[in-house]
């Protein structure tokens, strides 16, 4: 019922919402609907198709065999609606791997178009979130440009309170006292929304990136925890809606080397919107200039190209491929 796919790192199983019908879960016909009334049925289906299965799940293993559910089409054609369900239940606005792995689930599936589609995001914190994707290959890597838009920046774009502002090569900076707290070194943050919520933390060496392994163990894990995700796992600040923290360093030029924390995931080998939110912080903050870059994280490499256009930055592509996993 359930296939799983990978993308650098990031798994999601995908599954049609007329399989979960057929399964007992209670899904309403539309995907709005569905995004309206999640609390009703979100935790049975990632029950039902994210659980590991009696036995399979190793001692050292995550809790899911995967980083969440992606449900959909709605549709026979584009445009496709969508729900990006984490592993706690709730809705994303956006996952970049996640919409390359319904991109490819798509291509297999024949009903993606040679031209691309645009895909709906359905979740229950606003508007619908649309993406334009299109299949391309890049370094002979058969894959598909994302098109995530322009970014915002600062506290207002990701409905945070109020802070302090530190100022970084004349850039806008947030410093968050919850994540000094934890490390002093993550003084200065840069809060962008591209779709989804971000706070990129930025690092002057690549060495004090946090591993995913420290981000696993206590109290680090549960400090982030109540930074990143919503009330009532975390304390919902500085972000009510919970928000995706990353930790960034300039590797080279052109080249940032990222770490990342999910909201309703926690640490996870790679993420597109996250990686597209460090080039983006890094942007503005003088690191890297308009063009294609490079986002390293755990899990792979993510190509991001960044439009500017009279000193603004207005438009993100991400580049992603995505395989079935047996």
């Amino acid at each position: 019922m359930t296939q799983f796919y990978d993308a650098r790192g990031n798994v999601y199983g995908v599954v049609s919402p007329q399989a979960l019908r057929l399964a007992a879960i209670d899904l309403p016909a539309s995907a709005a609907e569905c995004a309206s009334s999640r609390q009703k049925w979100s935790e049975a289906a990632i029950a039902l198709c994210c659980h590991w299965p009696e036995g399979q799940r190793l001692p050292d293993s995550k809790s899911h065999r995967s980083d969440g559910l992606l449900i959909g089409p709605f549709q026979g054609s584009a445009p496709f609606d969508v729900l990006i369900v984490n592993t706690d239940g709730s809705l994303a606005e956006r996952s970049g791997n996640g919409l390359t792995i319904f991109s490819q689930a798509l291509t297999e599936q024949g009903l993606m178009p040679e031209e691309g589609a645009e895909l709906r995001v359905h979740h229950d914190k606003g508007e619908p979130v649309a993406t334009s994707v299109k299949p391309a290959t890049v370094e002979g890597m058969q894959g598909f440009w994302l098109d995530l838009g322009q970014p915002g920046f600062g506290p207002h774009a990701v409905g945070a309170a109020s802070f302090e502002y530190r100022a970084r090569n004349a850039r806008e900076m947030s410093h968050i006292p919850a994540l000094a707290q934890l490390n002093p070194a993550w003084a200065s943050s840069q809060f962008v929304r591209i779709g989804n919520p971000h706070c990129v933390t930025l690092l002057n060496d690549p060495a004090a990136l946090p591993s995913n392994e420290q981000m696993r163990e206590s109290p680090l894990n549960e400090g982030l925890t109540r930074i990143a995700y919503a009330m009532p796992i975390g304390a919902g600040e500085p972000c009510p809606a919970g928000i995706n923290l990353q930790w960034a360093a300039r590797d080279s030029d052109q080249r940032i080397v990222a770490r990342v924390f999910e909201r309703g995931e926690g640490p996870t080998a790679s993420s597109g919107t996250s990686a597209s939110a460090v080039a983006a912080a890094a942007w503005r903050a003088g690191w890297v200039a308009a063009g294609e870059v490079r986002v390293v994280m755990p899990g792979g490499t993510a190509p991001v190209l960044l439009e500017v256009e009279e000193g603004q930055l207005v438009q993100i592509k991400l580049f992603g491929t995505a395989r079935l996993m047996e």
